[in-house]
């Protein structure tokens, strides 16, 4: 018998979904396009830049047939900024914003279902297009950002201008969200929550089984205080308080 699954996505299979993400590639050959799952790629021919997921072009990395260029976010300046607006006091409360969201391809109606009414509908940021490219937006983090640097670091180091520069200010910027983090966790509350916008989704994934039992804890917590409330209320509506009725109780045995 298999045993259920945790809620959510876990940290490895957040990763993994991760080098679906598309990264710009400079080929050091020429290369036809492939037919992939999720579609065709373009073919390579160098020097120009092509766009590959991520599992593609690291493959291609290893066998030096071409070289990465990291998205716009991820080099000493960019990061550099970023980090500024996470530890500036004004905004002390609030992680870095999320890239901005395409404009939307269609505004045709569906009468026939009004959930996914186009004023209704909610775009989702996990994979927007070149969030990992080299057009990225260079002054927020994308939902991968973290394990998408990672993979670049381990696997790309030599196509980075400094990359203990970038590693330094990777790992200053994840210990300065988890404490905000950290400190939103202190003040949670049964019947509260932590906002989480802006969050990537390793970040999510590593908190969820904490913040979950700390939530669930809170909830058994609070239930059996209200149970405890609950009954006192009844007793002294029966008239049977607790410590008169002690009281009484003690008497008679006397």
């Amino acid at each position: 018998m298999a045993l259920p699954l945790p809620p959510g996505l876990t940290p490895a299979e957040v990763g993994f979904l991760c080098e679906m993400e598309l990264v710009t590639v400079i080929p050091r050959q020429r290369l036809e396009g492939l037919e992939l799952l999720g579609g065709p790629t373009q073919p390579m021919i160098p020097p120009f830049a092509t766009p590959l997921p991520l599992w593609l072009a690291l493959l291609l990395k290893k066998q030096r047939r071409a070289n990465i260029s990291p998205p716009g976010w991820l080099n000493v300046e960019a990061l550099t900024h970023i980090l500024d607006f996470e530890t500036d006091e004004r905004t002390a409360d609030v992680f870095s914003p999320s890239p901005r969201l395409p404009q939307p391809t269609s505004t045709a109606p569906l009468e026939e279902d009004p959930y996914l009414a186009h004023d209704a509908l909610e775009l989702s940021p996990p994979f927007l297009k070149d969030a990992a490219t080299a057009q990225a937006q260079d002054d927020a983090l994308p939902y991968h950002w973290l394990e998408l640097s990672h993979l670049l670091l381990t696997h790309a180091a030599d196509d980075f201008d400094d990359p203990d520069a970038v590693h330094r200010l990777l790992r200053d910027l994840r210990e300065v969200r988890m404490s905000k983090l950290r400190k939103g966790f202190r003040v949670l509350d049964a019947g509260a929550g932590v906002k989480m916008n802006g969050m990537g989704g390793m970040e999510v994934a590593e908190v969820r089984g904490f913040v979950g039992g700390v939530v669930d804890g809170l909830r058994i917590n609070r239930s059996r205080e209200e149970a405890r409330k609950e009954e006192e209320a009844e007793q002294r509506e029966n008239g049977l308080g607790s410590s008169n009725y002690r009281d009484d109780e003690d008497d008679d045995m006397l």
